[in-house]
């Protein structure tokens, strides 16, 4: 997969963004998010996300973005701020190629140059399969399910819970303690 760019996302590529996203609202249950958001919105989100000093990445292929990766505050208290929660979506008609673990790979390492020392991933669906292996083939592990706890399409959904220590993990004490 010689054409295959993973860089950190620039606000030009939020078009492509805005849509990957759509179709995972509107068709999947990766996300609970129920209507798409614009694209003022993701932008706002996207800013957010990068002046508050979090890895934004996406993944192009020949050229065009497929894909796409960020890390976000687990949770807002102050003890968490060495925590960060993941989220990655592709375009469908790139699944099973690999993309997802070499974005996920990327993003881990700028999360980790960060000083970040764990990533949680929540997976909307304990059906979601191809998240749940991108995960396990990124190095996480099964911390827990969530059973029925989003209503989607019709359905309860539940979400699953995995883990990666980054760095050292909780091996070390922060220098900003």
């Amino acid at each position: 997969m010689s054409s295959l760019e993973i860089r950190v996302a620039t606000a030009a590529d939020l078009h492509f963004i805005t849509a990957i996203y759509e179709h995972a609202v509107r068709y999947g249950t990766a996300t609970f998010e129920l209507t798409p958001p614009d694209l003022a919105e993701m932008t706002r989100r996207f800013t957010a996300l990068t002046e508050g000093g979090f890895p934004y990445v996406v993944a192009l292929l020949e050229g065009r973005v497929v894909g796409y990766a960020y890390a976000s505050a687990y949770r807002p208290r102050p003890a968490y701020r060495f925590t960060v929660e993941n989220s990655i979506y592709l375009d469908p008609a790139i699944h099973r190629r690999g993309i997802g673990v070499k974005l996920l790979q990327r993003l881990i390492a700028e999360s980790e140059a960060r000083g970040y020392r764990q990533m949680i991933a929540v997976i909307g669906d304990s059906a979601n399969a191809g998240s749940i292996g991108v995960h396990t083939k990124a190095g996480f592990k099964m911390i827990g399910i969530h059973p029925a706890v989003g209503f989607k399409f019709g359905r309860w959904l539940d979400t699953v819970m995995m883990q990666l220590p980054l760095g050292e993990g909780g091996n070390t004490v922060p220098l900003a303690e």
